[in-house]
C-alpha cells in the first residue's frame, strides 16, 4: 500500500533507520563509560574512557544529523508540494555520510587517536582533538560536502515549490548549521581563543540554529495530528525562534565568563542565559494548546505523544537545569561538574533525540507502507519505550544533579572545610554513578522496546 503524497519522501527511510542504528551504540558507550566511572579497569584495554567518550558523543551528534536530514527529506516535499529536486543524489549523500562516519568511528576504536591523526594527515590542518570535534580533517571536509549537497537538494526542491514558514525556518537552522560548523577548521593555537570560537559550534548549534530545526519539526508534526490552522501554528513558531535566536545568540556568553574575556560577559551571558527557558516554556503552552485544540483524533497517538513529551523534556533539560548552573556566581562553583553533565543528558534528550523520535514516529508508519499510524499493539509498544525512556533519563539527570552538588560541596567550596581533591571526591560520588548505571540499563530497555514496536503486528483473531 502507497501511503506517501510523494514518492521521494522514500529517501528519508534510510536515513531514520541508521539514526536509530547508530542511537543503540551510543547508548551501549554510555553504559561502558558509566560502569568505567565506578570500576575503573573495565575495558580498559579494548575501549579506554576517553575513546568510549569520544564514541559516545560523536554517535550523538551524527545519528542526530542523520535524524534531521531525514526529517527535511520527509517534510520539505510535503511541505513545497513537489518531488524532491534529486533523490538520487540524497541516496548518494546517505551512503557517503554513512561510510565516513562508520570509518571515523572504527578509527577511533582500533588506532590509537594520535596514529588515526597522523594517519588522516591532521598535520597538514590541524582541527582534530577538542570535545565534539574529534574527528579527522578529512571526516569534517566529508561532513562539508555532504551538507552542501544536502542543502543544494532542499534548495532546489523549495525553489520550485511552496515555500512555507515551515520551511523557511527549517532551512534557516539547516543552513546555519552547516555554517556554525565551519569553525570546527579554525582551531588557533592559544588555548583560551580556542575555547571561544569552539563554542561557536557547540553553544550556536544547540542553542541557536538547531532550535529552529527542532520548531519547524514540531509544528509540521501539531499539523499533521491536530488539523490546526496552519497559520495559528506558524505565529507561534515565529514567536518562539524569535525568543530561541535573541537569547541563545547572547546566551553564548555564559561560556565566557572563565575564558580571560571582558567582565561584561559575566552580565550579557547571565542576563541572557536566565531568559533561554522561555521560549522553551512557550514550546510547551503551544504543544499542549494546540493538541486540546485538535479539530481531528489522529490514529498515530504515539507520535502525539512525543511530540507533547518533546516540549516538556526541552523545557525541564535545557530549561530549568540549564538554568540551575547559568548564573554567572553560581557558575564559578560549578562548572565543568557533574550538573553540568546532568544539564546535557536532559537537554539533548529532551530537545533533540526526541524531537527525531516524533518524526520517525509520524513519518515510519507512511514510510512502510502501513498507513497513518502502526496498529494499537505496536503503539502501546512505542509507547511503553517512550515512559522507559524518559523516566530513566530523569532518573539519570536526578542522580548526575545530586553527583554534582556533593562534588561542588566537597571539591569546590573552601567554606565547607578542606577541599578535598578530586579523586578523592569521586570515590564519594560512586553511589550516584551506580544509580546513573542502573537507570541507564532501563533507558536501553525502553530504546530496544521503542525500535521492536516496528515489528509488532495486530493479533488477528482465530
Amino acid at each position: 500500500m502507497n501511503t506517501l503524497k510523494y514518492q521521494s519522501q522514500a529517501v528519508a527511510k534510510p536515513y531514520f533507520i541508521f539514526a536509530l542504528i547508530l542511537f543503540v551504540g551510543q547508548i551501549l558507550f554510555g553504559l561502558v563509560m558509566g560502569l568505567q566511572y565506578v570500576v575503573g579497569d573495565f575495558l580498559a584495554g579494548a575501549i579506554p574512557f576517553n575513546v568510549a567518550r569520544m564514541v559516545h558523543t560523536n554517535l550523538l551528534i551524527v545519528w542526530l544529523l542523520f535524524g534531521f536530514m531525514g526529517a527535511a527529506y520527509y517534510m520539505v516535499p510535503e511541505e513545497s508540494e513537489t518531488e524532491l529536486y534529486s533523490p538520487k543524489l540524497a541516496i548518494i549523500l546517505f551512503w557517503i555520510f554513512a561510510a565516513a562516519g562508520v570509518a571515523t568511528i572504527l578509527g577511533y576504536l582500533l588506532v590509537p587517536y594520535s596514529t588515526l591523526a597522523h594517519y588522516t594527515l591532521n598535520e597538514l590542518w590541524p582541527t582534530m582533538g577538542r570535545e565534539f570535534l574529534e574527528q579527522p580533517t578529512i571526516t569534517k571536509i566529508g561532513i562539508v560536502i555532504v551538507c552542501l549537497g544536502f542543502l543544494f537538494n532542499l534548495g532546489m526542491t523549495i525553489l520550485k515549490g511552496r515555500k512555507t514558514a515551515i520551511n523557511m525556518v527549517l532551512m534557516t537552522g539547516l543552513i546555519g548549521l552547516a555554517v556554525f560548523f565551519l569553525f570546527a577548521f579554525y582551531n588557533p593555537t592559544n588555548l583560551a581563543l580556542d575555547k571561544y570560537f569552539w563554542w561557536f559550534v557547540v553553544h550556536l548549534w544547540v542553542e541557536g540554529v538547531w532550535e529552529l530545526i527542532m520548531g519547524a519539526i514540531l509544528a509540521y508534526v501539531l499539523i499533521k495530528v491536530t488539523g490546526v490552522d496552519r497559520e495559528v501554528i506558524e505565529k507561534w513558531l515565529y514567536v518562539i525562534i524569535a525568543m530561541a535566536l535573541i537569547s541563545g545568540i547572547l546566551g553564548t556568553g555564559h561560556h565566557f565568563y572563565w575564558l580571560t574575556t571582558p567582565e561584561y560577559w559575566q552580565w550579557v551571558g547571565s542576563i541572557f542565559s536566565a531568559i533561554e527557558p522561555l521560549p522553551f516554556f512557550a514550546m510547551v503552552l503551544y504543544a499542549f494548546n494546540m493538541v486540546n485544540r485538535r479539530r481531528r483524533e489522529h490514529p498515530n497517538k504515539a507520535a502525539t505523544l512525543w511530540a507533547l513529551g518533546t516540549s516538556v523534556m526541552a523545557f525541564l533539560g535545557a530549561g530549568v537545569w540549564g538554568f540551575l548552573h547559568t548564573l554567572a556566581p553560581v557558575n564559578y562553583y560549578t562548572h565543568g561538574s557533574q550538573i553540568t553533565a546532568a544539564h546535557g543528558h536532559m537537554a539533548f534528550y529532551g530537545a533533540y533525540a526526541m524531537i527525531v523520535m516524533t518524526i520517525i514516529s509520524y513519518a515510519m508508519p507512511k514510510l512502510r507502507g502501513i498507513g497513518e499510524a502502526n496498529c494499537n499493539r505496536a503503539q502501546v509498544r512505542e509507547m511503553w519505550g517512550f515512559w522507559l525512556m524518559t523516566v530513566a533519563m530523569v532518573f539519570i539527570t536526578l542522580f548526575l544533579t545530586g553527583a554534582g552538588v556533593l562534588q561542588v560541596w566537597l571539591q569546590r567550596i573552601p567554606e565547607s572545610g578542606e577541599a578535598l581533591s578530586f579523586m578523592v571526591t569521586q570515590d564519594k560520588l560512586a553511589i550516584f554513578y551506580w544509580l546513573r548505571e542502573i537507570a541507564g540499563v532501563f533507558f536501553l530497555i525502553g530504546l530496544i522496546s521503542y525500535i521492536s514496536s516496528f515489528w509488532v503486528k495486530e493479533k488477528i483473531a482465530s
